[in-house]
């Protein structure tokens, strides 16, 4: 198992939107590869896709409001050699598109990138209409596709750039609003590999994108109660890194999933349907439970919905409370 010592002070932490780090990502792929063209679709400052627009005006097309043709054009782009970025806010990409991404891109293996932007509920004020809750679900279901979540903006950046070299569809997450800075230039980034940020031997806290800093401030308030929580930041949705989940799972024997999505077909799903079969531990998910998100202020939606450190760390209670006494039941 891969251990990152991130060496944090969470009291005093820097913080970035993940979209700023797709868009310096963009960037970058674009001055590393000539192939690389990206596609916008009416929101493109709202993506940070207007940096690489601005940089490289010949390679950048806007396709006005039209999801479909988006990713149908960057398809066929697809065909003639150039490595396709297709960013819109991820409910329409996914959601409006899905079948074009399904059997035009998918189903035929084209090395089409998606950037889902507006992820979770942390956007806020935009409400429901905006807010992808789902996308996690039906992007890793499908055959072929390569599911990331980074937990940060510099992971976003390194997973932009992982994406553009690597051939298949990759769909990236990430938000808009501000999130704590976790990882740096230097910290390990490799698509497919989770990695420990936190050890521990009492349970095994497994989350993706914003709840990774949301797991690390639950672990260090467990730690004062003497529960050691391993923190995993699972970024990688699929491929799953099977090693390490189940590694995690075997010596803690117990499991926390933490993401901002709905906890049917999202991360967490993913992670237990691997445990089920290959190692079988007490589990409760942090998660999106079955409803819509609303508008409103990002730290107040989160904390309505269940998606703070203090709801990781009663979830850690109350699977340690399973894994301790079996036979118990919960009220």
């Amino acid at each position: 198992m891969l251990t990152v010592d991130l060496k944090l002070d969470l009291n005093n932490i820097q913080k970035k939107p993940t979209r700023d780090g797709y868009g310096e990502g963009l960037v970058e792929a674009g001055r590393k590869d000539l192939n690389v063209v990206a596609l916008g679709a009416d929101i493109t400052a709202s993506v940070r896709v207007d940096w690489f627009r601005d940089k490289y005006p010949e390679r950048f097309i806007s396709v006005g409001i039209a999801e479909q043709n988006q990713v149908g054009i960057a398809a066929g782009l697809s065909l003639t050699g150039k490595v396709p970025f297709v960013t819109n806010y991820g409910v329409f990409l996914a959601g409006r598109a899905w079948d074009q991404i399904r059997t035009t891109v998918c189903y035929a293996n084209l090395n089409v990138k998606l950037g889902g932007a507006h992820g979770g509920i942390s956007v806020g004020p935009d409400g429901a209409t905006h807010q992808a809750l789902e996308e996690i679900a039906v992007m890793r279901c499908l055959p072929n596709m390569k599911v990331v979540v980074p937990a940060d903006a510099n992971e976003t950046k390194k997973a932009t750039l992982a994406a553009a070299e690597i051939y298949g569809p990759v769909y990236i997450r990430f938000g808009r609003e501000k999130v704590p800075s976790i990882t740096n230039e230097d910290t390990p980034f490799e698509l497919g590999k989770a990695y420990c940020v936190r050890k521990g031997t009492d349970v095994a806290i497994i989350a993706c994108g914003a709840m990774v800093y949301e797991s690390l401030v639950a672990a260090e308030k467990l730690g004062k109660e003497g529960i050691q929580a391993m923190v995993i930041n699972n970024h990688t949705i699929k491929p799953l890194d099977a090693k390490t989940l189940i590694e995690a799972a075997r010596i803690t024997g117990a499991v926390v999933t933490a993401e901002e999505h709905q906890v049917a077909g999202g991360m967490g799903s993913a992670v237990l349907e691997l445990l089920a079969q290959n190692c079988p531990v007490p589990a409760k998910m942090v998660g999106v439970y079955d409803r819509f998100g609303e508008s409103g202020d990002p730290d107040i939606l989160m904390k309505e919905f269940g998606l703070i450190d203090t709801n990781i760390a009663d979830a850690v209670r109350a699977v340690l409370k399973m894994k301790n006494n079996p036979e118990s039941k919960e009220e």
